[in-house]
């Protein structure tokens, strides 16, 4: 995205889809994300998922990188390792975010709401194809009835 409005992006997020990833590996469905400003270009994260046993959490921070309108970040879980975080599509009204990385190995469906109506979805799908994502490992991700 050429331009993200961080207050805006900030706040709790609902994953709709991702890839399955190892840290992940324990997760049975209820996984969000919580971003909250902190210093000019740091954003607080805290992942959060249901396991079979309750629920676990990861705390790390995530940088703008410079010059890239805030829709690419670094994010750190365990200092001084870094992952790319690339905001690659984005609702308009901030509802839905699509997030990867330059390797095209993780990819995430986020929402503002635990579920995400199919037409969303779909535009979501075609932007990721459309950037090169292989989508045959997205999985869906299950959220209990509120």
């Amino acid at each position: 995205m050429p331009q993200v409005d961080l207050d805006r992006y900030v706040g709790l997020w609902y994953e709709i889809a991702s890839f399955p990833m190892f840290f992940q590996r324990k997760c049975v469905g209820d996984t969000t994300a919580e971003y909250a400003g902190k210093d000019a270009g740091t954003i607080s994260v805290r992942n959060r998922c249901r396991t079979e046993d309750g629920f676990i959490e990861a705390e790390g921070r995530a940088t703008v990188v410079p010059e890239t309108g805030n829709g690419r970040l670094k994010v750190s879980f365990f200092w001084p390792f870094t992952s790319d975080y690339w905001i690659i599509g984005l609702d308009d009204e901030y509802r839905w975010a699509l997030v990867g990385n330059p390797n095209r190995k993780y990819l995430w469906l986020l929402s503002r709401t635990p579920q995400l109506d199919a037409a969303s979805v779909e535009k979501a799908r075609d932007i990721a194809v459309r950037q090169g994502f292989d989508l045959a490992n997205l999985r869906m991700t299950p959220h209990a009835p509120r």
